[in-house]
């Protein structure tokens, strides 16, 4: 497993990082969120050996990346933020450069280096330099001397960042299919990613850890979990629509913006009022063109713990 105790990391006056705590297993994707400044990076950065810490210590597989940093390191493939690679290099250098650096040997390097240029599509650009790569090429370049040497462990900073939608969903595709045998450490700011590939996800701002739970756990904290949404059709009157779904019993509140044919009813703590809504809804012959169940909003939920921190 991939173990983090107590990381924290000072620069100066500054924490950047204090006391972050978790473990994954291997089949979890952990989504690691948090706004800009919240500490992703740095975490991420200590994990790998990059940034020794102030505090605390990484251990991967077994091995304290402090104390045994060769071991631990053999165990992981990083994809560090930006996807740094040497520009004047090509893809197919730059990765045999890397597997040496890795200690495979001629069988394991063309074998490795052959399934993972199939796997990113790197086939076209793999004798090009890199600096003349696009963002996404790049991005899928960083990704492969990740996966390399196939490593038990992955931490992947900002994984899909300057890709186009079908790269994205090649990624997360890729992501999904070596999970169940590796342990995934993700960071991004992308919400929907969470949803799309994790298993897990961790919300830190201001350096704190201040959310672990699965992505359903963090929706289910969401205001708009189990709410109403409907929309009336055009030239309703829906003032008296918005004071009758006001009266369903269960209701807490109606969320409605004048003017607006669409409006949300919020349940009371542990209560579900779809079906009452519905039945009135017929039984009044509202016209609607929507009526719909909320799952939860993850945006809402990470603004509302990451504005708690910031207060």
């Amino acid at each position: 497993m991939l173990k983090v105790e107590g990381l924290t990391k000072h620069y100066g006056a500054l924490t950047a990082v204090s006391d972050v705590c978790f473990e994954v297993q291997t089949g979890e994707v952990l989504g690691f969120l948090g706004p800009n400044g919240a500490g992703k990076t740095t975490t991420m950065r200590m994990i790998a050996g990059f940034v020794p810490p102030s505090a605390g210590r990484a251990i991967v597989c077994g091995y304290p990346v402090d104390s045994e940093p060769v071991e631990a390191k053999r165990k992981l493939g990083y994809l560090p933020e930006g996807a740094p690679a040497y520009g004047e290099m090509t893809p197919a250098d730059f990765l045999a450069f890397i597997a040496a650096a890795r200690g495979m040997d001629a069988a394991a390097r063309a074998r490795r280096m052959g399934a993972v240029v199939e796997r990113l599509q790197l086939g076209s650009v793999l004798h090009r330099p890199i600096e003349t790569l696009s963002k996404g090429f790049r991005r899928r370049v960083g990704l492969a001397q990740a996966i390399l040497h196939d490593p038990p462990v992955l931490i992947l900073d900002e994984p899909t960042d300057g890709l186009d939608p079908n790269q994205k969903h090649e990624v997360r595709q890729l992501i999904a299919e070596m999970a169940p045998e590796k342990i995934i450490v993700i960071s991004t700011h992308i919400l929907e990613e969470v949803d799309a590939v994790c298993t897990r996800a961790i919300i830190i701002a201001g350096g704190r850890l201040l959310a672990d739970e699965t992505p359903a756990g963090l929706i289910a904290r969401s205001r708009y979990h189990n709410a109403v949404t409907l929309t009336l059709a055009p030239g309703t009157a829906a003032e008296p629509v918005a004071a009758a779904l006001g009266a369903v019993p269960g209701v807490a509140s109606v969320e409605h913006a004048p003017g607006s044919l669409t409006m949300t009813a919020f349940p009371a703590a542990g209560d579900a009022i779809l079906t009452r809504i519905a039945d009135l809804a017929a039984a009044q012959e509202w016209p609607l063109d929507r009526l719909a169940l909320e799952s939860g909003r993850l945006d809402e939920v990470f603004r509302s713990i990451t504005r708690q921190e910031a207060a």
